[in-house]
Parts: C-alpha cells; structure tokens; sequence
C-alpha cells in the first residue's frame, strides 16, 4: 500500500492532472487491482498545454457546420477528430453471444457477482464454450496467450475440467477476492494483484512445474524482475512463464 501511495503521489505531481481535472476519483491502489491503469502518450499533455488537444467532461454532445457543442461551452469547438472516451460494458457482449436469454442471463450471472468463469474462461453450466481476453490483468496479451495455451491442451485430453460444483465453488473464491480489491470495478474481472498466482494455476493444471527460481527461500523472498531492468510496482517480467511452456509449438 506504502509503495502504491508514492506511486499515486508522484504520478500527480509529475502530470498536470488536476490542472485539467483528470485526477480519477479512485485511488491508484484500486485502479490497478481494477486492472484501469493506462499509459499516457509521449508528448501529451504538452498537446494539451499548447491546444492541439482539448479535453473535456461532458454528458451531452451535439455536431454542427461549425465543429462540436459541450454543454460547458458557449461556442462550438472547431475539431478535425473527436474521441468519445464512453467505455463499454463487457459482460454486455458475453450476453449477446447468444439470442436466448436463458443462456444471455447464465453466461452474465447475476450483476452482484464477478461474470462466474473457472480459470476465467469456462462457465461451469456452460463447458462448450471458452471466453478469451473477457477477465483482465497487467499483461493482457500474455494473459490471453497463456489462456489459449491452456484450452489447447484441455482440448487435447492432457486434462479435464473438475465437477461443476467445484468449478462454481472456485469461481467463487474468485469473485470473493476481486470484490475485496477492485471494489465497484469488481464486474471487469481484474486478476492484476494476483496475476502469478494465476498463471501458477494454470500451469498446474497442465501438468507443468509453476516454480521459476532455483530454491525455495528464492520463491519467498526474491522479486519478479527482469535481468537488467526494474519493472517498479508492475511486477512483470515476461511474466511468469513456466519453466517448461514453449509458445513457440502451439496446439491450435
């Protein structure tokens, strides 16, 4: 918590984010267990400082000859290109996967639950189907690759899925810990906080030794850094690759 306050601190003073009233009203803690963290540009706010971007709160919008009306402005701001940073809501696409809404209303659960998927990919009602890339983390594209990874080899019988029963109970588990850290955020699905751990999990399930150091009081004690860099808060390297995955044979 210590370090993620510094962390929060020094961001809003190296960043004119309250000058511009950009400073989130979550703190950085929950933002990054939210799995809601994102990079700025190079550059950016100096396009902001000298006018190039214009940046603005608004709920209302209309377009005219002129460019585009806000509800804070008197006169229409003459644009070449507007982003409408709206968000969208995920678990609205996992319903419109299906036209029943029997289905619609299983794949979704309830809306005071996580989206109820076993290793985040798999609904226990609903084995056919696998969902990549719908629960988040700090490393989005390995968290899908090792994802895939792992439904190719439950696909090729190197093992199965547990019992329903045990698949809602671990899903439960799941949704005990994201309401905990990423608190409103809990339906995105965020696994950041516990992104090795996760991959652990699925490397187990595949048979494959998750342990990446070379003795026990190693695991306990050293960080996941890279050999020559330090990745600060993040812990990342090319993360937690197991010892023994090559993503160079993949079983598609």
């Amino acid at each position: 918590m210590g370090v993620l306050k510094f962390v929060e601190s020094y961001i809003k003073w190296k960043l004119p984010l309250a000058k511009y009233g950009m400073v989130p009203k979550h703190s950085f803690h929950q933002e990054i267990n939210s799995c809601l963290t994102s990079t700025v540009p190079e550059n950016f706010y100096d396009k902001v400082e000298e006018g190039s971007i214009l940046l603005k709160k608004t709920q209302n919008i209309s377009f005219c000859e002129e460019g585009v009306m806000v509800d804070d402005e008197d006169l229409p701001l003459k644009t070449d290109l507007m982003i409408l940073a709206t968000g969208f809501k995920g678990d609205k696409k996992l319903r419109d996967i299906f036209v029943s809404p029997t289905f619609q209303d299983c794949i979704a659960g309830s809306p005071e639950i996580t989206v109820p998927l076993y290793r985040q990919c798999i609904h226990p009602r609903i084995p056919q189907l696998a969902i990549i890339g719908f629960s988040e983390s700090i490393a989005n594209l390995y968290t899908s690759e090792i994802r895939c990874k792992w439904l190719a080899e439950l696909l090729d019988g190197t093992f199965k899925l547990p019992s329903i029963k045990e698949m809602k109970e671990d899903a439960g588990k799941w949704d005990k810990y994201i309401k905990e850290y990423s608190g409103q955020n809990y339906r995105r699905s965020c696994i950041g906080a516990l992104h090795i751990w996760y991959n652990d999990q699925l490397c187990m399930d595949m048979g494959l030794k998750p342990k990446r150091k070379k003795s026990f009081f190693a695991e306990l004690f050293e960080p996941y850094l890279r050999p020559f860099g330090l990745c600060f808060f993040l812990i990342i390297e090319k993360i937690a690759y197991c010892n023994q995955l090559d993503f160079t044979n993949n079983k598609f």
